[in-house]
């Protein structure tokens, strides 16, 4: 099986008729659900967009990361810190500052951290999220270049006003519901191009053999690099519409159970090509509320052990559907030959 196979870079032509009809499904809900299952929806498309940015790591460049969640806690916050408490800011340029702070985050971590490998890769990622877990949760303000910035310590900050669009109004649900599709939309149409570009192509070449690739003549540093940033930007625009949504930031945000949740959306989805990130976030989401509203048995609370039956579950899937929750879709439809990819 090839690589592109084997990730199902390549969608079967059934496939992309059952995600055009799935992003149908998302235009169409708010006009049906109520708006408590309208803003539940939302959430899982910022999340989606949390999972295909660590797909672009994990899944296209294979680069498995333990602290993806500072770039999605960074771009919360600086929501928060740009913020006014009696007024709302524009959304054009709260967006770009945000976007531009997660990136120059993960420029420069990545610029250490993609010299290494493996466990150490993981390791080290995962310490410098922690690093900046901490710097958040123990100073309520911090002092740089002669500036006061507000963090909020361990009790987080609240975003008391949605950003300001100017020609739509965010503070309607709906608004921001299909805001939110929009740019689930885009990001995935680019990263579905990239992923078909020389640079995505260089990128795949290198989860599959990089001393190949850097015998055939790659800079594979420059290449991780760029990936790492821009993986960090994405992320931070996941963050940045969370913490529009929410009205409130802290730092779990930033902490590890949050990337360990993304990594588990992109396992449980299909790594690779962005739609199964979609899905896995999307599943993980309603298996998470599932898992927890599961009924009392006598004295055994089995909702609280709601972490218990999701890693059960994925235990499942890794072992009958490897390619995740996409893969095993794709096997049931009995993939044509052929197919074009999306």
């Amino acid at each position: 099986m090839s690589a592109a196979q084997s990730h199902l870079e390549v969608l079967p032509r059934s496939l992309q008729v059952l995600l055009a009809l799935g992003f149908i499904a998302l235009a169409a809900f708010p006009f049906v659900g109520s708006d408590f299952y309208a803003s539940m929806v939302a959430r899982m498309m910022i999340l989606a967009i949390f999972a295909m940015s660590l797909d672009l790591l994990q899944g296209v460049t294979g680069l498995v990361s333990l602290g993806h969640a500072a770039f999605f806690g960074v771009g919360g916050y600086m929501l928060s810190m740009v913020s006014s408490d009696s007024a709302a800011v524009s959304l054009w340029w709260t967006l770009p500052v945000a976007l531009l702070a997660s990136g120059l985050f993960a420029l420069v971590i990545g610029f250490f951290v993609v010299r290494t490998r493996g466990i150490y890769f993981i390791m080290v990622t995962m310490a410098f999220a922690q690093m900046l877990f901490y710097l958040v949760f123990d100073n309520k303000d911090l002092e740089v270049l002669g500036t006061s910035l507000r963090l909020g310590g361990s009790d987080g900050m609240y975003i008391n006003f949605k950003p300001d669009a100017g020609l739509f109004d965010l503070e309607d649900r709906k608004v921001f519901y299909f805001f939110t599709l929009a740019c689930l939309v885009l990001v995935y149409a680019f990263l579905r191009r990239l992923l078909w570009s020389p640079f995505g192509r260089v990128l795949a070449g290198i989860r599959v053999n990089e001393h190949r690739m850097r015998a055939l003549g790659y800079g594979t540093f420059g290449y991780k690099l760029a990936a790492f940033t821009l993986a960090g930007a994405l992320a931070g625009l996941a963050g940045y519409l969370w913490g529009a949504q929410t009205g409130f930031v802290n730092p779990e945000l930033m902490g590890f159970h949050m990337s360990a949740h993304a990594i588990m959306m992109v396992i449980l989805g299909g790594m690779g090509n962005f739609a199964g990130a979609i899905i896995g976030a999307f599943a993980f989401e309603y298996l998470l509320h599932l898992f927890k509203d599961l009924p009392d048995i006598g004295d055994f609370r089995v909702g609280k052990h709601w972490q218990l039956w999701m890693g059960l579950f994925i235990v499942l899937v890794v072992a009958f559907a490897p390619r995740g929750l996409l893969g095993a879709v794709e096997r049931i439809l009995r993939r044509k030959p052929g197919a074009g990819d999306a």
